[in-house]
């Protein structure tokens, strides 16, 4: 699995839980800095260090920290494309796509295709997906409750 994890929130609670239900390692690529600052306004990003640690913590929390190994993630595919190794990849339904994409690339690299968990999103009490950037904007917090 992979994402930014900049400000984290129940739906990335969800995501972890069920990437620890269905591998006995789960990888996270991180997004580096230089990743996650395209498309989006940097200044408004947790740096990678900060991310990491943040992410280290909820998954201690959690109890699930010993099952993950993070790595930073500085494309779309990160080493999802050429190891052999997984057998899964999570995802989020706004990320589905990328994981039909990287499947797509493993088949041409003569790989095997990837079982693709989507994790549902979910909503904040105003019907809206929650996320980190509406979290940020003082919207709602990191629970979906208007603030």
């Amino acid at each position: 699995m992979g994402g930014t994890f900049d400000i984290l929130h129940v739906g990335h609670e969800a995501l972890l839980t069920r990437a620890a239900n269905e591998g006995k390692r789960v990888l996270i690529g991180l997004t580096t800095d230089e990743r996650a600052s395209r498309g989006r306004n940097a200044d408004n990003l947790n740096p990678y260090i900060i991310r990491k640690q943040n992410l280290e913590n909820l998954l201690s929390n959690l109890g699930f920290l010993e099952k993950f190994e993070i790595v930073p993630l500085k494309n779309d595919w990160g080493p999802s494309v050429i190891d052999e190794d997984f057998g899964a990849i999570i995802v989020s339904e706004e990320t589905r796509n990328t994981a039909e994409k990287i499947n797509k690339i493993r088949i041409k690299g003569g790989k095997s295709e990837l079982k693709i968990v989507v994790v549902p999103m979910i909503k904040s009490v105003d019907g809206k997906y929650i996320s980190s950037s509406r979290i940020r904007d003082k919207v709602i917090d990191s629970e979906g409750n208007l603030t």
